[in-house]
């Protein structure tokens, strides 16, 4: 183990590694700590194991449309729950193997333990202690659980533990329906899980548009029963089963999915010897264009610093950090353009700015209602409600939320345009295809186009300039 070294990377999770790929281009003088499994969230028991369960789902709910496209299913189709959950774990490993490769041959360079921070520029592990130029601090979360909810044992799983089971349940409460939770509830109950839905908020799935959450809210209660602003407590109810209490209703099942947050991995990290200020979670401030903590030489990336708890926002921080910690001075850099999605059906999705960031007195909202969509019609996803939102002084759009058929395709479109900075006007000059989805796009447009002031008259279609013949 080295002594002393330029850069050190407390915690190897997609921060933590993206950092370590910039780190490692310029410099061999590093180390990287993790303390516990090697292999990001996403892969081991994020991302990827979640959208796995959900495709094998999606698979299977499939059948309900048979009838209603011209297919007549004769004998039975029966979910092997085992079998499910053995393709979702073998699939996870191999995902968890190939980002496992990013630190296998560091040698001495990679560190197993668990770090404590003893000064900035000073960091011991496994009783060793080592002194660094720079520091990047990238440890990741963990779900949240109840303290009392731990004498349940295995009976209260959280997305840690939930792709670790060899079976299905026949009965779940789900408990916060965050994009989580509800992922996991839809996918669940449509591989037969008989679940039942619990949020302490009024919405669900992050949405904060009302109109959006509305429409979501009815759609999903289809699936399985949600009961919303519902606070919950966990009782026994004999030596298999547990009893969830709710001021709106009492349901007795076999396990119960708790999904109501993520906190940052700090318990031991040393923060406080920073020597600067920390907030309500124990985090430094830091700028998040260049991840650095006041004017240290430290750097704090991903989920740890409890700013936006995404792989793609993740990743970024990471490239900051670890390109600023070689570098002689800071370089600030402009962070993309916000994109949050829940894979469930249909998607919910946020881009840019939120209808609770909005100002109001300056925004026109373009809706766009997915039940006469062509193109999902076809699908028989026709269900959900686009809602894009612009200034009404410059026409610049600035966000959107939908919960719609192929909303993590539209979300990137739309989310394109606002980093771009393009007016709802640029935009409907822009090429729709027919028929698709994204024609939804174009129809919440004019919608907003509307009502946007100081709007210039004139087709969608550009015009071109012809020079004169001479």
């Amino acid at each position: 183990m080295p002594g002393q070294v330029d850069v050190v990377i407390i915690g190897a999770g997609t921060a933590g590694l993206s950092a370590l790929g910039h780190v490692r281009k310029r410099t061999d003088s590093f180390v990287i700590i993790n303390d516990g499994p090697y292999g990001t969230t996403c892969a081991r028991i994020g991302c990827m194991p979640s959208k796995l369960l959900i495709e094998a789902a999606d698979v299977y709910h499939k059948r309900h449309h048979y009838e209603e496209m011209g297919f007549k299913l004769e004998g039975m189709v029966k979910v092997d729950c085992k079998a499910v959950l053995k393709r979702v774990r073998d699939l996870r490993d191999m995902f968890v193997s190939g980002v496992l490769k990013a630190t296998d041959n560091l040698g001495d360079r990679n560190i197993a333990g668990k770090a404590k921070i003893l000064a900035p520029d000073l960091v011991e592990v496994n009783g060793k202690q080592i002194r660094t130029k720079a520091l990047i601090i990238a440890t990741g979360s963990t779900p949240v659980m109840p303290e009392p909810w731990r004498k349940f044992g295995h009976r209260v799983i959280t997305s840690s533990t939930l792709f670790e089971m060899e079976d299905l349940p026949e009965s779940l409460a789900v408990v916060g329906l965050g994009a989580i939770g509800l992922e996991m509830a839809q996918a669940l109950g449509r591989l037969g899980v008989e679940v039942t839905g619990f949020d302490a908020l009024n919405t669900l799935g992050g949405i904060s548009d009302p109109e959006v959450a509305a429409s979501a809210t009815e759609i999903f209660r289809k699936g399985f029963p949600i009961h919303l602003e519902s606070h919950v407590t966990l009782e026994e109810d004999g030596p298999d089963r547990i009893l969830v209490r709710s001021d709106k209703t009492d349901v007795s099942v076999e396990k119960v999915l708790v999904s109501v947050g993520r906190k940052p991995n700090i318990a031991g990290l040393g923060l406080a010897n920073l020597g600067v200020p920390l907030n309500g979670m124990g985090i430094p401030a830091f700028n998040q264009h260049t991840m650095q903590v006041g004017d240290l030489p430290v750097f704090i990336a991903g989920d740890v610093n409890n700013r936006v708890p995404l792989l793609a926002e993740a990743a970024d921080d990471g490239h900051i950090a670890g390109y600023n910690s070689i570098k002689e001075k800071n370089h600030c850099f402009c962070r993309r353009t916000f994109i949050g999605i829940v894979f469930t059906h249909p998607n919910i999705a946020a881009v840019g700015t939120k209808y609770s960031d909005l100002n109001m007195d300056d925004t026109v909202i373009g809706s766009m209602d997915y039940k006469g969509q062509g193109r999902a019609m076809c699908a028989g996803e026709n269900h959900g409600l686009l809602r894009l939102y612009a200034e009404k002084s410059t026409g610049k759009l600035i966000g959107a939320e939908m919960a719609v058929p192929d909303g993590e395709h539209l979300a990137h479109s739309i989310s394109w345009a606002v980093q771009r900075k393009l007016t709802v006007f640029e935009m409907l000059e822009l090429n729709f295809y027919h028929p698709v989805t994204e024609e939804g796009i174009r129809a919440a447009l004019r919608v907003a186009a509307r009502t946007i002031e100081k709007r210039e008259s004139g087709p969608e279609i550009p015009l071109c300039h012809i020079l004169p013949r001479e």
